[in-house]
């Protein structure tokens, strides 16, 4: 694995691990499909919280990893997140929330800013 890689393992685990602190508990950590990846999905009773995590070490043109969640970036999510629910239909009547979770590294720093991104019902809307 190289460099960034580990800084986004460990990234990744940082955010996990802060929310799980606030009572969320991991449903599907780095979920592959055809459309994209879902970093964390998380869940308290009949909510879920789906999380995109970037890590970076300045801000530079992305503003921290934020402008990365462009028009693109956020239908894959919301695709991805469709065919995981295809997979998991006893989550289905459940809302969700996504939320962009900015690492500013070193991860030791423990600088997370979250920046909520959509609170509603992915799965109600067609694909």
């Amino acid at each position: 694995m190289n460099r960034n890689a580990a800084r986004g393992v460990d990234a990744e685990r940082l955010v996990m691990d802060l929310l799980q602190l606030r009572g969320w508990r991991v449903i599907a950590r780095n979920w592959v499909c055809r459309w994209g990846e879902l970093d964390l999905l998380m869940s308290k009773p009949d909510r879920l919280l789906l999380v995109e995590v970037k890590a970076r070490r300045q801000a530079g043109f992305d503003a921290w990893g934020s402008a990365s969640l462009d028009g693109r970036k956020r239908r894959c999510l919301e695709r991805s997140f469709a065919c995981w629910l295809s997979q998991h239909a006893d989550y289905q009547p459940y809302p969700v929330q996504m939320v962009l979770a900015l690492v500013r590294l070193p991860v030791s720093a423990g600088q997370v800013r979250w920046i909520n991104i959509l609170e509603t019902s992915l799965h109600s809307q067609d694909r």
